[in-house]
């Protein structure tokens, strides 16, 4: 048997002594260091990749991710504008799995809803992307489905240095776009959403288009469809959807106005590690470890000094 090198034993050593150093360190809980932060730790949603599902019980607020599904999140955007959805229904709730909405008729050419203006009917597969230009705040511990997982712009992702790929992880909340066999079949219309345990075995099958920020508790409380694969049989059983809107097109005191902790921060590296070691008086025995669909991922409104700087940063553009 061959013995292991000394340098790659004494990165090993080194490893696991800071680990070990840091599951012995105290952290702040969750709630103090979200108290603590600073407006430079939180980023406002960007109207333009922002999602307002309007349902009768209220708003799910969905943040599109065009950095990993391009084609989709502009096909997205246009059937907002063109309004597609308003009026469709919510078709599918599988428990512990997904909800999905789109067109009950979809199937029947006859009675199907036009698409509008400007979108394509034909779409390329973006199950993942090259990894070349995106940051990513990498986990410090395993990841089961990938060779590293973290985070890249507040989305959960993975990636594997081998193949040069990146892609959206399927936690809770990932919103994606349903498909029939053919890896290329998706366009958009028919989008779900992932509410049970994180089915990461879709990872790299499906185009995932962006996550769930606020109002996910809409869609999870649905009842469980009968039918197969959790679809609803009757027309009454369906929800009805008001309508679907880009933020940028929401005049804007109608707007949630949210904003969501950055991802790339000093702030949210020690809220993931308040989460791998649990310090909290009721745990007794910490993990030293932490699933990427297990981090949380805050949100809240806008302050009103991070909704002034936009007003600043014109006012100071006219004085030049």
């Amino acid at each position: 048997m061959r013995s292991m090198p000394q340098t790659a034993l004494l990165s090993l050593l080194t490893v696991a002594v800071l680990q070990t150093a840091a599951a012995q360190t105290p952290t702040r809980p969750m709630q103090e260091i979200l108290d603590a932060s600073q407006p430079a730790d939180w980023r406002a949603l960007d109207p333009k990749n922002t999602l307002y599902v309007e349902l009768p019980r209220g708003r799910v607020v969905i943040e599109l991710a065009p950095q990993f599904a391009p084609a989709h999140v502009a096909n997205i955007r246009t059937l907002a504008t063109n309004q597609y959805w308003n009026g469709l229904s919510i078709n599918r709730s599988q428990d512990n799995y997904v909800v999905q909405w789109g067109d009950a008729n979809a199937e029947d050419a006859a009675q199907r809803k036009p698409y509008g203006r400007g979108v394509k009917t034909k779409l390329p597969a973006e199950f993942a992307r090259k990894s070349q230009g995106l940051a990513m705040t990498v986990l410090p511990d395993a990841d089961g489905w990938a060779a590293e997982a973290g985070f890249v712009a507040g989305f959960p992702a993975a990636r594997d240095s081998a193949t040069g790929s990146s892609w959206l992880a399927h936690c809770y909340g990932t919103v994606g776009a349903g498909r029939d066999m053919a890896a290329d079949s998706s366009n958009g219309t028919e989008l779900y959403v992932v509410t049970g345990q994180s089915p990461r075995h879709l990872d790299r099958n499906i185009t995932t288009v962006g996550r769930v920020v606020k109002g996910i508790e809409l869609l999870s409380s649905l009842p469980r469809g009968t039918g197969n694969l959790g679809f609803y049989e009757t027309p009454a059983e369906r929800t009805p959807i008001r309508a679907i809107r880009l933020a940028a097109d929401v005049p804007k005191a109608e707007r949630a106005n949210l904003e969501v902790l950055r991802t790339d921060t000093p702030l949210f590296a020690e809220l993931v590690e308040s989460r791998r070691n649990r310090r909290d008086e009721w745990y007794k025995q910490p993990a030293g470890h932490i699933n990427i669909c297990n981090v949380p991922l805050p949100v809240r409104q806008q302050t009103a000094q991070a909704a002034a700087q936009p007003s600043r940063a014109k006012a100071k553009g006219k004085k030049k």
